[in-house]
């Protein structure tokens, strides 16, 4: 897999992005097609293409997402109403960009399992 996807055109600014954090690790910006009132991904600068991908080495990484999370969810008022990050892998996983990347989804209830169709025992 490439690590040239549409990510890192966006981390390189070669499209453009609504913008909404960015920092030497991470960039994070409105999703094109929301699933939430609020709905954002956060994605490392470093092209990582899968879960199954991170390594030990990018642990320190992976955390850092999450601190942009809680540090966006504070800053849009979402902190203590709560939110939702996903991250998916692979394509029963629902990924569809691979350079892996947070969907931070909020301004609602969420409901669960997110899954709907009933599953056969």
């Amino acid at each position: 897999m490439s690590s040239d996807t549409i990510f890192t055109k966006i981390i390189n600014k070669e499209i453009p992005a609504d913008i909404i954090y960015e920092d030497d690790q991470a960039l994070a910006f409105k999703d094109i097609n929301p699933q939430a009132p609020f709905h954002c991904l956060i994605i490392p600068k470093k092209p990582i293409a899968t879960i199954n991908d991170i390594t030990v080495e990018d642990k320190s990484l992976i955390g850092h997402l999450y601190i942009v999370a809680a540090q966006l969810a504070k800053e849009h008022g979402f902190d203590e109403q709560g939110y939702r990050v996903v991250m998916n892998c692979n394509s029963n996983g629902g990924q569809t960009v691979y350079h892996i990347h947070l969907h931070m989804l909020a301004g609602k209830a969420m409901g669960w399992p997110p899954y709907t169709e009933k599953l056969k025992n």
